[in-house]
């Protein structure tokens, strides 16, 4: 067993390697896993807020930002903000998530999914993930509800917890869409509003509708390691003037208008996006069509390298869903789970910056008591995927036909 279980990670690890080579070609190493690009106007927005002074959270480049979000998204209104967990925090408080309240959650996300939750006063209720999309799965939600919901005159709750179940979380991993028409069916038939948390997926579609675009509202992130950054900043779509506006309120100090007067009407939070930022983003997002087009033809470069391999498969889009790709995704064959570090020590050795997906949230000590269902999927693809390097220069020298 000790012998057939070398060989296979043997196997997996020099595939894996190779395919990395050829992919990547005379990139130099080692290589990053993902890195932010500047090539456009970046330098020259930047200069323009230290030249005029305009650096802090007002400015016409944060308007613009939002403005040209919208538009590219197709929401109504974009909030700028200044990271995706603050967007996600305040984009639960306005869909009405209270302390002590439960929110349905992934397994298998970022843990900013879970930490924001927690920020509101709130408890992550974690649910399992679909094989295909990496997803929260919809059957599984759906048979978890029957099994521990049932509605009250406070709405949904939990009757193993006594908790309401205030609101889905769905997270698009890697920029790949869960299935938001059943799961919007299924949240219509518990009144239960969505948030999405679209951190990964600027620029992802299902059947031709952005992402973060299918809920009440949907959250983006733009922090350095994303296909667009700001440095670090965030925003919240929504087409809800009345959202939108309560957003806007909440994440500017709850500030009522004056021409010189403090006053204030509520606790609320800091979180406007700087214009210094927002200016990074403005360049960033001209740049956006031609860093899709790269991410996608590097995913088909990885996609064409592994078809004949034995012990490794590529992630691809579900379908229905035109991805950004913002990481792609190796996934190792059944029987190699164990053998994840071993292939991830030999391929960082070899000087591709490769990681292991996130630790299941219910494995991490601070949410270990949450409520959960049973998790055995989330578990198996946590301990079989592997991000490879997925920088959009990397797609600029590989020589494929986009299919």
């Amino acid at each position: 067993m000790t012998l057939q279980k070398d060989s296979l990670m043997t196997c997996a690890a020099e595939q894996l390697v190779g395919v990395l080579t050829s992919v990547t070609g005379d990139a130099k190493r080692p290589v990053a896993l993902h890195v932010p690009e500047f090539s456009g106007r970046e330098w020259e927005y930047v200069k323009d807020c230290l030249d005029t002074g305009w650096v802090s959270s007002v400015g016409g480049y944060v308007d613009g930002f939002e403005r040209q979000l919208a538009e590219i998204t197709g929401a109504r209104h974009a909030i700028a903000v200044v990271n995706g967990t603050a967007a996600l925090q305040v984009a639960l408080n306005v869909c009405g998530v209270q302390a002590g309240d439960e929110v349905l959650v992934p397994a298998l996300t970022f843990v900013a999914t879970a930490n924001a939750v927690t920020h509101c006063g709130a408890v992550p209720h974690f649910v399992d993930s679909e094989e295909g999309s990496l997803g929260i799965c919809v059957t599984a939600l759906a048979h978890r509800l029957r099994m521990v919901a049932e509605r009250g005159a406070q709405g949904v709750l939990n009757r193993e917890t006594g908790r309401r179940i205030a609101a889905i979380v769905p997270m698009h991993v890697f920029g790949h869409a869960c299935d938001m028409v059943a799961l919007g069916e299924l949240a219509a038939e518990w009144g239960l509003p969505i948030v999405e948390d679209a951190a990964e997926a600027l620029g992802s579609s299902l059947h031709g509708r952005h992402l973060g675009t299918w809920g009440q509202v949907g959250v983006l992130s733009f922090n350095g390691n994303k296909l667009v950054t700001t440095g670090g900043g965030g925003a919240v779509l929504t087409d809800s003037p009345e959202l939108a506006r309560r957003l806007k309120h909440l994440t500017t100090t709850a500030k009522l208008p004056h021409r010189w007067e403090f006053v204030h009407d509520e606790v609320a939070y800091n979180y406007r996006l700087p214009n210094i930022n927002a200016a990074l983003g403005c360049a960033q997002l001209e740049r956006l069509p031609d860093f899709l087009t790269r991410k996608r033809r590097l995913a088909q470069a990885y996609l064409d390298a592994t078809r004949d391999c034995s012990t490794i498969s590529m992630i691809t889009e579900p379908v229905g869903c035109h991805s950004n790709y913002w990481l792609n995704a190796i996934r190792l064959a059944e029987g190699g789970e164990t053998l994840r570090d071993a292939v991830l020590a030999a391929t960082n050795d070899a000087g591709f910056q490769c990681r292991p997906l996130w630790r299941p949230m219910h494995q991490l000590p601070m949410f270990a008591a949450c409520p959960r269902t049973e998790l055995p999927v989330a578990e198996r693809l946590a301990a079989s995927i592997i991000n490879v390097p997925s920088s959009a220069v990397l797609g600029a020298k590989v020589n494929v036909d986009l299919r």
